[in-house]
């Protein structure tokens, strides 16, 4: 699809041949969350990075309200840079809502992908008492957060930000995230947060076809461990590694521990011939 790359400012870097390792970034952010990270994998893969639709130096005349009214247009998204890169054997890794964009591609196109990587992910953040399951926030709990966000957007990234990132005796992380946050259009960031906390991707789950690994933060208040445990119990054959690191955010908070836990994923891929 023509300006499939620069709809999405796709970044390449490391060899051209190599195994492609795919990062996205999470709500009100873009492909700089990754800086920390990408790097450590761009000698024996073929880095690809991207900004959602709407975010970050993506082109915003490209997002459709209906389109990206769902978790399934960012899929597809995702599915066109694939595609237009001739992109296979493909590792996805997707932070916090990425993943289970991350997800509905692999669903959808399970050849294309090798791996997936979530990063304190979550399928759906608002509590099911009937089901059981426990996603951090009630109905009312989102629903006034979404309000909040609509009156106020400047303000409620200000509060939220440095809620969402944790760690709060390094302050300079929340403060990158507000201005991230900041840096987003107003109405699109509305939108996405509508997408974001109030989809439902349980079911998609056992439909992953894929080897997958679950990085999960010890303390999370956007999605805490027992929501890692339900994607890991869910997901067949998946895995989950609890990081040495709090906040929903260990791309900027704790990179480190998140490049270890990947390569030795990866590692154990190679070494079973997946």
């Amino acid at each position: 699809m023509e300006g499939v790359v620069e709809r999405n400012h796709v970044v390449l870097e490391g060899p051209a041949t190599a195994t492609p390792i795919v990062f996205a970034h999470g709500f009100g952010c873009d492909q700089a969350m990754w800086r920390f990270v990408a790097p450590a994998f761009e000698d024996r893969h073929r880095t690809v990075l991207y900004d959602l639709t709407g975010f970050g130096q993506s082109d915003v005349r490209a997002f459709d309200p209906e389109r990206h009214g769902s978790l399934e247009g960012y899929a597809a998204d995702l599915l066109d840079i694939c595609r237009e890169l001739d992109l296979r054997d493909v590792v996805f890794v997707g932070h916090s809502v990425s993943s289970m964009i991350g997800v509905l591609a692999a669903v959808q196109e399970p050849d294309r992908f090798r791996a997936l990587v979530l990063v304190c992910p979550s399928p759906r953040y608002i509590d099911d008492p009937e089901d059981g399951y426990v996603g951090g926030f009630s109905r009312e709990d989102i629903e006034g957060l979404l309000g909040t966000l609509d009156d106020n957007f400047l303000g409620w990234s200000t509060s939220m930000a440095p809620v969402i990132m944790g760690n709060p005796d390094r302050p300079e992380l929340g403060r990158e995230l507000t201005e991230s946050f900041c840096r987003t259009d107003p109405d699109i960031a509305a939108a996405f947060a509508r997408v974001t906390f109030l989809s439902d991707s349980r079911a998609d789950l056992p439909h992953v076809r894929v080897p997958t690994l679950v990085l999960q933060t010890q303390q999370d208040a956007i999605a805490d461990v027992p929501v890692g445990e339900y994607v890991r119990d869910h997901v067949p054959g998946s895995e989950m590694v609890l990081l040495d690191a709090t906040g929903h955010c260990p791309n900027l908070s704790a990179p480190g521990p998140t490049i270890e836990a990947i390569e030795a994923f990866l590692s154990r891929l190679d070494q079973r011939g997946a």
